[in-house]
């Protein structure tokens, strides 16, 4: 199989490496160049737990190949943190318990702050669409609507339901 010099910006990190024509970006982000937080696990676009960020869209990485990405920007779940301070996507994930297993937790991440971009204050059913082709089979998703919810208000500046109500 033919092989192919490409590059990508990965979580602000400048990479160029060779790969098969043949290899999924996920399989590229994992086995060639360390960034385990995109799991692989249907490599049918079902479960969503490859879920990583493209250009700035969430893409199901085990449907693009490497070289397609070549010379684009890639976010990880790990370059949702800055250094040691989480995301509030993934300081709420930990607070409403939205992780169990956490094998589907990368994935829901990535989609979710792709929703909370394109729609800051989403109500319930809105966070259960834009998690939709994410599948968790251990928390019934409650806690991670959850955590959407509670995230979207933290990055509004903290204008939650529940501090609303309170007011």
């Amino acid at each position: 199989m033919a092989t192919h010099e490409i590059s990508l910006t990965v979580n602000g990190e400048d990479r160029e490496f060779d790969v098969e024509s043949g290899t999924l970006l996920v399989h590229a982000l994992r086995d060639q160049l360390g960034y385990t937080g995109p799991n692989v696990g249907c490599e049918s676009t079902v479960c969503g737990a490859c879920t990583v960020r493209l250009d700035g869209d969430s893409v199901k990485s085990c449907t693009v190949l490497a070289v397609q990405a070549d010379g684009s920007e890639v976010t990880t779940v790990s370059g949702l943190a800055d250094g040691d301070d989480l995301h509030p996507l993934q300081e709420s994930f930990r607070d409403e318990h939205a992780l169990q297993c956490g094998y589907c937790t990368p994935g829901m991440l990535m989609s979710s702050l792709s929703l909370l971009e394109r729609e800051p204050d989403p109500d319930r059913e809105e966070i259960r669409e834009g998690i939709e082709g994410n599948l968790c089979r251990c928390t019934g998703y409650e806690p991670i609507v959850d955590a959407v919810e509670a995230a979207a208000g933290e990055m509004r500046g903290g204008t939650d339901a529940a501090s609303e109500e309170g007011e």
